[in-house]
């Protein structure tokens, strides 16, 4: 297979670059962006014993009302699955945010829907076991138009840090607002003590994949060699 090597600034520009994005034009993908794609899901699923799988040229992720009003030509997309426990939540979350800025990188967009594409359908699609946990899926592909930037809370309304905060946990905060979570609410606290750092998220319903994504994000951008999660 061929190795697409990106580098850690790279995907921090994908940070600052993805937006969510809901219309696609029909253009398919190439054989090289599908190998691509492929190795790192593959190489995902390897590390986190996971069973995320990319679908292509294939309708079926959206039911017919959400295609018609919400979305256009959501033909690719990765389904986010895994063993049926409670720590694949947030894991699928992780691996999800790795695969969306380096399907950036790649010069395609994204969008992580968790509540409205057929579950019915993802399962059929799925090359999952049977008894496998799917979360949701994340659409791929070359977007209309780029997206926008959510809003963002500021950083002191998700964060504290005991004493003087260093340059690497602002970084960190501040890449953490730039994750896409359940209806951009930004639910996450985030606290700093020496080179501690942990993250906590209310229960809901996608809390824990969206605890994943933001904790993704945080690494990337506060480097992981920086800090240990409490």
């Amino acid at each position: 297979m061929a190795t697409y090597e990106v580098t850690q600034e790279a995907m921090k520009k994908a940070m600052s670059e993805r937006h969510t994005v809901r219309k696609y034009k029909t253009d398919k993908l190439s054989s090289d962006i599908v190998e691509k794609l492929n190795e790192r899901i593959g190489e995902n699923n390897k590390k986190y014993a996971l069973n995320i799988r990319l679908v292509l040229n294939n309708k079926e992720a959206m039911p017919g009302i959400m295609a018609a009003t919400m979305s256009k030509n959501v033909l690719n997309y990765m389904i986010l699955a895994g063993p049926d426990k409670a720590s694949t939540d947030e894991v699928l979350g992780y691996v999800s945010a790795d695969l969306m800025l380096y399907a950036q990188t790649l010069g395609l967009n994204t969008w992580w829907i968790g509540g409205m594409y057929s579950k019915k359908n993802a399962r059929k699609n799925s090359d999952a076991p049977e008894n496998a946990k799917i979360i949701g899926v994340v659409a791929v592909g070359y977007g209309m138009e780029q997206g926008v930037p959510h809003k963002s809370k500021p950083a002191s309304e998700v964060s504290s840090y005991e004493g003087e905060a260093p340059d690497w946990f602002k970084a960190g905060v501040e890449a953490a607002l730039l994750a896409p979570t359940g209806m951009n609410r930004q639910e996450f606290t985030i606290k700093g003590t020496g080179n501690e750092v942990s993250m906590t998220v209310p229960e809901g319903s996608f809390s824990k994949a969206d605890l994943g994504i933001s904790k993704y994000f945080f690494e990337l951008g506060a480097g992981k060699e920086n800090f240990t999660w409490k």
